[in-house]
């Protein structure tokens, strides 16, 4: 059995020992904890026990209440906790190949007055993101 201080750098311990991990790392309670993801306190006291193991709901609610949590690291033991900038598995727009549509599609799904002539093999990788807000504000977004 590890110590909690241990389960930080070793990933073979369970989740309800990880669960003890972010309890520690932000100086909770379990009442405390209980409040922060909106469940009741018992929920925890049966988890942290052993008598229960937590939902899909009670791990979601843990992902969305707390940012440095990663969601592989408290699921499988993977990653690390706190979040590392590297550990986020979501794709990144500005990494991901972009396929262009052949004109044949570009034509059946969005009608457009100018013609592209686009070979359909070509890939594009995306360098900028605008966001426009009805406010007439907006955001840009660089690779």
């Amino acid at each position: 059995m590890f110590t909690i201080v241990n389960c930080i750098f070793v990933y073979n311990c369970s989740m309800i020992e990880r669960l003890k991990v972010i309890l520690d790392y932000y100086n909770l309670t379990s009442s405390n904890f209980a409040e922060k993801i909106d469940v009741p306190r018992s929920s925890i006291s049966h988890l942290l026990s052993g008598r229960n193991k937590p939902s899909l709901d009670f791990i979601l609610k843990v992902d969305k209440a707390f940012e440095e949590v990663n969601l592989d690291w408290l699921l499988y033991g993977k990653g690390s906790f706190p979040k590392n900038k590297e550990d986020s598995t979501s794709p990144s727009l500005f990494t991901q190949p972009i396929k262009n549509k052949s004109q044949n599609e570009i034509r059946e799904s969005e009608p457009t007055s100018k013609e592209h002539k686009v070979p359909a093999d070509d890939l594009k990788t995306l360098i900028k993101v605008i966001l426009l807000y009805s406010d007439g504000t907006f955001d840009e977004f660089e690779k």
